[in-house]
């Protein structure tokens, strides 16, 4: 592809952004009411100018390329730049907020979330968080659907989804290792414990996330998935395993960080077993955090550092 000498405008790199984020290029036009073929026209153009293949077309919308994937994370930080600089010397309001975060089901995730939510000055943001299955945090950080994902790893799944992530080009950062607990009613009969074996279980319905149409023992998202269970429940979302917990005096083991302020009725209890969760986020190699992206995630330091977690890094 031939490379034009005419500089990149700061609308084509905008336009990029948003092409990426809806892998489509006539839905990117229609939410920033530009027509459709203008938008088309846009990225051809800027793919000229760079010399380089950006965006894979076809029937289904439009996806990056390694070098669309590298591209983008440099237009994110030229464009979050600009903004800041409007901001300062021309008196611009705080510029459209954005970002997207995929997890499995934690609470802290969400209760760092609120807090971003809160502490934000814009006067206009679009924010999304999915809690989703392991396999789709990985394929929605990959496909920037999102712009990271918090999932766990540990001896038993590590070398599975430390692959997936090599060769989706996504890095796994550490943020804090937890001894497994479990989720229970406080009106469990082992609320009242200071530690639950495996035996105390036996009698209870386990809580599950279901993975869908990849599930696997390695992509799930509770520990010790492959010990049987003669009573076993799979769910999709968070606040159902809750109400299961409540009703059926169910559990499920995670990393015991749950909040009294959006789960006041769930107590964690340390699980007596000689087993460990490292709690991460995975992102782009190549592509920076961009700085609300930045702003999420030390509050979740903040907020998993209130529980007396030692964070690492």
């Amino acid at each position: 592809m031939a490379r034009q000498t005419s500089g990149i405008t700061l609308q084509q790199l905008s336009y990029f952004i948003e092409v990426a984020a809806e892998g489509s290029i006539t839905a990117a036009a229609d939410l920033l009411f530009v027509a459709q073929p203008t938008m088309s026209a846009a990225m051809k153009d800027l793919e000229s100018r760079v010399g380089r293949t950006l965006l894979l077309r076809s029937a289904r919308g439009v996806t990056l390329t390694s070098d669309g994937t590298e591209f983008l994370g440099y237009a994110r930080q030229v464009v979050e730049q600009a903004a800041l600089l409007e901001q300062r010397y021309l008196g611009r309001p705080p510029s459209r907020r954005l970002l997207g975060v995929s997890t499995q089901h934690y609470s802290f995730a969400v209760d760092a979330f609120v807090q971003m939510v809160k502490g934000t000055e814009a006067a206009e943001y679009e924010f999304s968080l999915r809690e989703t299955r392991t396999w789709d945090i990985i394929e929605d950080v990959r496909t920037l659907r999102s712009e990271l994902g918090i999932l766990y790893r540990n001896d038993f799944n590590r070398n599975v989804i430390d692959k997936l992530l090599r060769d989706s080009g996504l890095v796994f950062h550490p943020l804090f290792v937890a001894e497994p607990h479990i989720f229970i009613s406080r009106k469990n009969p082992l609320a009242s414990r200071d530690r639950a074996t495996l035996d105390d279980l036996a009698d209870l319905p386990r809580l599950t996330f279901d993975q869908g149409t990849n599930n696997s023992f390695y992509f799930a998202e509770e520990i010790l998935s492959t010990l049987s269970s003669s009573r076993e429940i799979r769910v999709s979302d968070r606040a159902t395993i809750f109400n299961l917990m409540i009703g059926l005096n169910g559990y499920t083991i995670s990393t015991g960080i749950v909040s009294d302020d959006l789960d006041p009725d769930i107590v964690a209890v340390p699980l007596d077993v000689d087993e460990h969760i490292e709690i991460g986020w995975i992102g782009h190699s190549a592509i920076p955090l961009t700085e609300q992206g930045r702003r999420y995630l030390a509050e979740v330091r903040r907020v998993v550092a209130g529980f007396g977690v030692e964070l690492l890094g």
